[in-house]
């Protein structure tokens, strides 16, 4: 009898740790299959109970996270080796250009910097800053760090993937005042209050914050909105595609031709 049981889930999490995954994606992982054991309660594992959970999580979720949610399980099944239990994740057509309404322009990103000023959340000005100069992932904003900031250059290790970013000269002043001023001597530049590097859901719930006063929708203000705007910048001025996806940490040349809209 197929159960999910705390030492089968603690295997999984161990497996994922092994696997080197990141530790967002294992976080995400073993709670998309804890959820999942807490819908399905008492009745029994079976392929018919994975395709009812499949019809749940259409009703409640956007076609995006509910594949989130099943890559998650299916991986799970695989490492199980119950290989009947995977199902197929839902087609989504891919849009190759952004909504205007979801796209942040170069004079709303302005406004939130203006914003983040006024409010004297030099942290929040700083990181917008960075991120749309560098191009960097939010998961990677760890990186950011007082050695590489006085190198100028952050070895990024993300994904499997290695790749060097480069901080302008101005960027690179103002962070090294930032962190002379907040007392930050050694890793990560930006941090919480007890001193753990920022995460996706702390940057994201600071900007949220500055909607009303920069008078920017919602809809726009959410930190991969500014890599995407690096991006389009970027390949305005210089067009020189392989080398943005480079710097953005593309495997795919056509995945960088999608940020940058180009036909």
């Amino acid at each position: 009898m197929k159960e999910i049981t705390n030492g089968v889930i603690q295997s999984f999490e161990n497996y994922l740790i092994n696997e080197e995954k990141a530790g967002a994606t294992i976080g995400k992982y073993v709670r998309d299959v804890c959820e999942f054991r807490l819908w399905l309660g008492k009745r029994e594992l079976c392929k018919t109970e994975v395709l009812a959970y499949k019809s749940y999580l259409c009703e409640c979720y956007a076609p995006a996270s509910v594949n989130a949610a099943l890559s998650s399980l299916n991986c799970f099944f695989n490492f199980m080796e119950w290989y009947d239990m995977r199902v197929k994740r839902l087609k989504i057509q891919k849009h190759i250009f952004s909504s205007s309404d979801k796209e942040l322009t170069k004079d709303e990103y302005d406004r939130l910097l203006q914003a983040a000023r006024q409010k004297k959340n030099e942290r929040l000005y700083l990181l917008m800053q960075t991120i749309c100069s560098t191009g960097i992932r939010v998961s990677e904003v760890r990186y950011i760090t007082v050695e590489a900031i006085h190198r100028g250059i952050a070895e990024i290790n993300c994904k499997g993937k290695r790749r060097r970013v480069f901080f302008p000269a101005q960027l690179c002043k103002m962070l090294k005042a930032y962190a002379k001023e907040q007392k930050i001597k050694r890793g990560a530049v930006f941090v919480t209050k007890n001193g753990t590097p920022l995460d996706r859901s702390n940057i994201w719930s600071d900007m949220k914050k500055l909607c009303k006063a920069a008078n920017v929708s919602e809809k726009k203000v959410f930190p991969h909105n500014l890599r995407h705007l690096s991006a389009r910048t970027y390949y305005s001025l210089q067009k020189d595609i392989v080398r943005l996806a480079d710097i953005l940490g593309h495997s795919s040349v056509n995945t960088t031709r999608i940020y940058t809209m180009e036909s």
